[in-house]
């Protein structure tokens, strides 16, 4: 940085061995050189080792311009904004030039005669890569001046040009962005005439603005991202341009929770504070990722528009603030993150799937509650023996304990707000959840045997063993019969009477 400093001239410049390049060529050098070191410029990018990472790796050294395509929440734009790490550090630039133009390649007739008029005088600046990234979010009221430029009259009537010299021209974003990234988000929804500009700049170079017809020979690296769901519901890519797109990579979701872990993690905004005084255990985080699994192959979730990893990053960072807001309401050291702790990610949820027609008829919060009992259920098989196998080879049920000491008409209610020590206090008095915690999970603490014997209260309700009812503030856990004949009361209260009566 400080020999580039030195060099502020054009003939400073020349005394150096620096050479024009392209930006393609750039990435190209610089895909080599990181592929060669064992670098990873795509930091932060998981699951994608083996899928998208090598086709993207491979469109940079063919020096393509690329179209990422793929569902909502699948890092495309993240991708996008990596590339800049395949860019030189510092590139100069004629200082004054609007399109950042190389002082060995002017392609502006503007440019040429300050190089003209000053020589190897011609002041230089250097251009950082973190400022050669333009982003677009392609929008209806996108138009062409926005994107290629229009003639400006101020600026006319200011230099007292008149409207046939190039100097009036104000150029948009696209020309600005001369040797750098330009990122077009969600290309679809980018009118199709407004398409139809960006064929020649593209493929030719030219660029037209109110009869001007100049060649600039452009220098960018175009990358454009569209959700598949977006060609029918919003508009499409019209064919002449996709044509022009050199490479298509297909994105996806996170093959594994492992994998969808470490993007939640990752990108979950969790305060230091939360950090030191919220404990989350691996068997909630598990939860938490199962439900956007669940999600994506739900009968009530739109498939085509797919689950967000957005839903389980707003879904964690819920789940904490839930158990921080609990050990400040009880003026507590510490928190854990509970099982029935999962009632606050539900408007993560509700505001981030795409139901279809009966999952409108079931209502959002209640799809919610599904895929988060799903999710136990799921996770619940891969702790502890399920009930329905037990039964279907006859085994001995090692939850029988539990059941009988509900069919005793003893209920539960496990409250939000509770404390850890009546939180502790309730589970601990139920017979036989203890037992199933150290026979099948003997390396557990205690916050986490707890948490584990909450978790089967939650499992048997799903498999039907018990009965859970959502309470204004917890869960109420009783007798899956009883809660039937409840049920029946609730309904017609007056039965008995009216029999009575007619007798």
């Amino acid at each position: 940085m400080i020999e580039i400093l030195k060099i502020k001239t054009l003939g400073d410049l020349k005394k150096t061995a620096y050479k024009s390049k392209s930006i393609k060529d750039e990435l190209r050098d610089n895909m080599i050189k990181a592929l060669s070191d064992n670098a990873d410029p795509f930091k932060g990018i998981f699951g994608y080792d083996e899928t998208v990472l090598p086709e993207l790796q491979t469109s940079i050294l063919s020096r393509h311009n690329i179209l990422l395509l793929g569902l909502r929440g699948q890092a495309k734009t993240k991708i996008a904004r990596l590339l800049i790490n395949l860019l030189d550090e510092y590139i100069p630039a004629v200082d004054g030039s609007d399109l950042n133009e190389d002082p060995f390649m002017p392609i502006t007739n503007e440019t040429k005669n300050i190089i003209k008029e000053y020589g190897d005088e011609t002041k230089i600046k250097w251009i950082h890569r973190s400022e050669r990234y333009t982003e677009k979010l392609a929008t209806p009221d996108v138009t062409v001046s926005d994107l290629i430029g229009d003639v400006d009259p101020i600026k006319a009537a200011t230099l007292k040009l008149p409207y046939s010299d190039e100097r009036v021209i104000h150029f948009g974003l696209i020309p600005r962005s001369h040797r750098s990234i330009f990122v077009i988000n969600e290309l679809p929804d980018l009118q199709a005439r407004i398409q139809v500009s960006l064929f020649n700049i593209l493929q030719e170079s030219d660029i037209q603005i109110r009869g001007f017809k100049i060649r600039l020979p452009l220098d960018i690296q175009f990358i454009f991202t569209a959700n598949p769901e977006d060609y029918t519901n919003r508009g499409s890519i019209v064919t002449p341009l996709k044509d022009r797109i050199d490479s298509q990579i297909i994105t996806h979701y996170p093959k594994s929770i492992y994998v969808s872990q470490q993007i939640t993690e990752q990108e979950a905004d969790i305060s230091d504070q939360q950090k030191s005084s919220v404990v989350v255990f691996p068997l909630i985080k598990e939860i938490v990722e199962q439900i956007a699994v669940e999600a994506r192959t739900s009968e009530y979730v739109d498939e085509k528009s797919g689950v967000s990893a957005r839903l389980t990053i707003s879904a964690y960072e819920n789940l904490i603030s839930f158990a921080e807001r609990r050990k400040i309401i009880n003026n507590e050291s510490i928190a854990f993150c509970r099982v029935s702790d999962l009632v606050g990610v539900i408007p993560a949820i509700t505001g981030k799937v795409e139901l279809v027609f009966e999952g409108e008829q079931e209502g959002p919060v209640k799809v919610a509650n599904i895929l988060i009992g799903k999710a136990i259920k799921t996770v619940f098989e891969k702790n502890f023996p399920s009930p329905e196998i037990i039964k279907k080879k006859k085994e001995q049920n090692p939850y029988s304990a539990i059941t009988l000491w509900f069919s005793k008409n003893n209920i539960v209610d496990i409250l939000s707000n509770a404390s850890n020590l009546e939180y502790k206090k309730i589970l601990t008095g139920i017979p036989g959840l203890q037992k199933i915690v150290d026979q099948y999970k003997p390396d557990a603490d205690e916050n986490l045997s707890l948490v584990f014997m909450e978790f089967i209260l939650h499992g048997l309700s799903e498999y039907s063993q018990l009965s859970k009812l959502r309470l204004e503030s917890g869960f109420q856990f009783k007798d899956m019969l009883s809660s039937m004949f409840t049920m029946n009361d609730i309904e017609d209260p007056d039965a008995d009477d009216e029999q009575d009566y007619f007798k």
